[in-house]
């Protein structure tokens, strides 16, 4: 099987759906020169650097049988927009009664490890887990990349493609025929007995890392990857820890009300999963704190696979 970056994997979905559907456009501050040469102007506009306005639009356009792509490229720049996203895009379905559907795809980008400092270096999904309307999608690999994004830009609600920074360059096979990955569905990475790792984008790669090193020291970690934040698939995630009776989150987000709690409550809150559990549950996070600049204070402030591992010896301690 053919191997592609997660980058063109990306590129790919949005090339297939847009000749799938006529309906589909794409807008973003600059417009990609493969897109343009094949469906147009119309249909790829670069947009000046506004990103409330080009949200709003996409929202009405929508509502009006549209199923606009929308770039925000890092999301730092999705902070402009966001009475459009609270306000508008996540509660409008209701707001009509559920007379309109509003079928719109955003993607941007997440997390560090490209040194760009604190302002381009955020994984804030949480902010966005909150509101109630929005679904989100946080690929780790190519091939969930291009299934993913391609059910995302079919789907009759407002989503949220989170792509991780550090991932764009990485590769991986991605089949020359058609495929979806269902929203929804978490997918095992790696199977084990010992002790279950819930992992994020890039950290499902250092969780696996991880894994590998323990393995060698007689212990078997099973890692989950979510794939879809919203919906979660709690079913995966209960039945995993049920199985290993312990649980390590990695998420490059900070710990705060972060997405790394909410899998934490799906686990407790659970009473058939908490009675099987043997030990707490450990979240290996981003220490709370803006993302430095200085490459070793960054490289000190993010999750890695030697944390990951020492939050699994810990667990296997504690019970």
């Amino acid at each position: 099987m053919r191997k592609i970056s997660y980058a063109q994997a990306g590129m790919e979905a949005l090339t297939e759906e847009m000749r799938r559907d006529p309906k589909t456009f794409h807008l973003a501050t600059s417009a990609p020169a493969a897109l343009v040469e094949e469906f147009g102007s119309e249909r790829v506009r670069a947009t000046p650097i506004a990103e409330g306005a080009f949200t709003g639009l996409a929202i009405g356009a929508a509502g009006s049988g549209y199923r606009p792509i929308i770039n925000w490229s890092m999301v730092t720049f999705s902070f402009v927009a966001m009475d459009q996203i609270v306000n508008q895009a996540a509660k409008i379905h209701y707001m009509f009664g559920g007379q309109a559907k509003f079928p719109i795809t955003f993607r941007t980008s997440v997390g560090g490890g490209t040194k760009l400092a604190a302002q381009h270096s955020q994984s804030p999904y949480s902010m966005f887990m909150n509101l109630a309307g929005l679904k989100m999608i946080l690929p780790s690999t190519p091939y969930d990349m291009k299934g993913l994004l391609k059910s995302a830009i079919r789907d009759n609600n407002p989503v949220i493609s989170f792509e991780s920074s550090r991932l764009m360059g990485f590769e991986g096979e991605v089949p020359d025929e058609e495929y979806t990955v269902p929203l929804g569905v978490a997918d095992t990475k790696r199977e084990g007995n010992d002790v279950t790792v819930v992992a994020l984008a890039w950290l499902v790669h250092e969780a696996l890392a991880a894994a590998e090193v323990l393995d060698k020291e007689g212990v078997s970690v099973e890692v989950i990857d979510p794939r879809t934040l919203v919906p979660m698939d709690h079913a995966a995630i209960r039945a995993s820890v049920q199985k290993t009776g312990r649980l390590v989150i990695a998420d490059e987000a900070g710990p705060t009300a972060g997405a790394s709690a909410e899998i934490a409550a799906v686990v407790t809150e659970d009473r058939e999963t908490f009675a099987k559990m043997k030990a707490h549950v450990k979240r290996v996070c981003a220490l709370h704190v803006p993302i430095p600049y200085s490459p070793p204070l960054e490289d000190h402030v993010f999750p890695n696979r030697d944390k990951i591992a020492a939050g699994v010896r810990e667990v296997l301690t504690a019970g």
